[in-house]
């Protein structure tokens, strides 16, 4: 790709691309959704370059999956340097040192001091799949938590502990039983005249509290939570409340698992979004930016849990594929050797100031919220009221894709702008961005 910024030669989308999504409807199922008509032909770096040729500034990563950049060069050479080894003998069947050596790397990377071991999947959902078989397999305990605005995935398990109904729940009943919500701490839309810290551990108390009348501990194997509510709004948790969270589950024998697969990797400043409040984990799902794209995520944690099913009892045919880790090897490497957490902070930083100054100027600006690369802004119809203005998400994203820039929604009520640049993109690229969803703004 010779563009280094965004540049539109057509109308958006344009005839190819036009001609493309004629052929989509008549073939791909309605439920696989998609926010832009357009079809890329080249990736690179924080650019997508589509079929006519248009060069769009990606403010979305692949929903947060290319963190270290579409087509890194150095991920590129690994993953050519696999295929010409071997693609795929299972590792049911026959052994290779990639998974070992990723199982071995993101031991060492995810906190806690105690034993770990690590299986491989392909997806987030089946990470949170797996980590849910293995609670309870461990536990001897059905019962499941998980937070209100929690999304974990569009699989049976996962989108049952998922909040949203329209679209991933919609029609798709019934759902797994033995499964609870639990008051999330969404401070932006609460009533309480409390400081956000004091909210957040008021939260967390009524979390103790259930346990003592309508939950019993002794039927719940685990709670599941995002250390940042992606899909959600992506809603950041008060200080103390996640650290109050993992006390609880401790002091009732409540196995506690962090679901990273959009946070960690570096986008939320840390290598994993739960070292901001140096939690242990007993549990960690991660995927999405793990392997720059390719079909990969992990489930991290304490060992004895780990060790809990009987072998064959968790696994696939394809999970943990050598060319998925080779090139997670290369990202894990790299993001360590480059400081990409740095990178994320100071990406967010700019976002979050620029977008601060547009909440000055433009009443939909509800609220600004994120940590580090991991950014989202609230739009409302009054801030008084906060009614969710779901219509002027659209009306922005799409003034900034006939602009050259890619922004995706998020939130409960589908009223949310989300934030999820690769960590490589240039001050250039950032400032054309958020000029042009400023001027969107003004538009509006």
């Amino acid at each position: 790709m010779k563009e280094t910024n965004a540049h539109i030669i057509t109308s958006i989308p344009g005839p190819i691309s036009r001609e493309l999504q004629k052929r989509r409807e008549a073939v791909v199922a309605r439920g696989v959704s998609f926010s832009s008509a357009i079809f890329a032909d080249e990736a690179k770096g924080a650019l997508i370059k589509d079929v006519d040729g248009n060069v769009f500034v990606d403010f979305a990563a692949g929903i947060g999956v290319q963190n270290i950049g579409h087509c890194d060069d150095d991920v590129v050479a690994a993953v050519h340097k696999q295929i010409d080894k071997y693609i795929h003998t299972s590792i049911n069947v026959c052994g290779y040192e990639p998974y070992v050596e990723v199982a071995e790397k993101l031991i060492k990377l995810t906190p806690g001091d105690f034993p770990k071991k690590v299986m491989f999947a392909n997806s987030g959902a089946e990470a949170v799949e797996n980590a849910v078989k293995i609670a309870r397999n461990y536990s001897r305990k059905p019962v499941i938590l998980s937070l209100e605005g929690a999304y974990h995935g569009r699989t049976y398990m996962a989108m049952t502990l998922t909040s949203k109904v329209m679209p991933y729940k919609d029609g798709f009943a019934p759902f797994c039983s033995d499964t609870y919500k639990i008051p999330a701490p969404y401070y932006y839309r609460s009533d309480a005249n409390q400081s956000e810290e004091e909210f957040g551990i008021s939260c967390a108390n009524k979390f103790a509290s259930l346990l003592k009348g309508e939950l019993s501990p002794k039927m719940i194997a685990a709670l599941i939570v995002e250390p940042l509510q992606g899909e959600g709004g992506f809603i950041v948790p008060p200080e103390g409340y996640l650290k109050r969270m993992q006390d609880i589950c401790k002091e009732n024998d409540i196995i506690f698992i962090c679901d990273e697969v959009q946070a960690g990797f570096c986008r939320t400043g840390t290598f994993f979004c739960c070292e901001h409040e140096r939690l242990t984990p007993d549990l960690i799902t991660m995927s999405k930016s793990l392997a720059a794209g390719f079909p990969l995520s992990a489930v991290v944690g304490r060992a004895d849990l780990l060790d809990a099913p009987i072998p064959g009892g968790i696994g696939g045919t394809f999970s943990g594929n050598p060319v998925s880790l080779a090139a997670a090897s290369v990202v894990i490497d790299k993001m360590l050797a480059e400081d990409f957490c740095s990178k994320a902070n100071r990406i967010g930083a700019v976002i979050s100031n620029r977008l601060l100054s547009m909440q000055e100027k433009y009443p939909v600006i509800g609220d600004v919220r994120g940590m580090g690369a991991m950014v989202g802004v609230e739009l409302v119809k009054d801030r008084i009221t906060k009614e969710p203005d779901k219509e002027s998400v659209g009306k922005i994203t799409s003034y900034c894709l006939q602009k050259g820039v890619i922004i995706i929604s998020a939130g409960i009520f589908s009223n949310c702008l989300r934030f999820l640049p690769p960590l490589v993109m240039s001050d250039p690229q950032l400032a054309y961005g958020l000029d042009v969803l400023e001027e969107a703004f003004a538009a509006l």
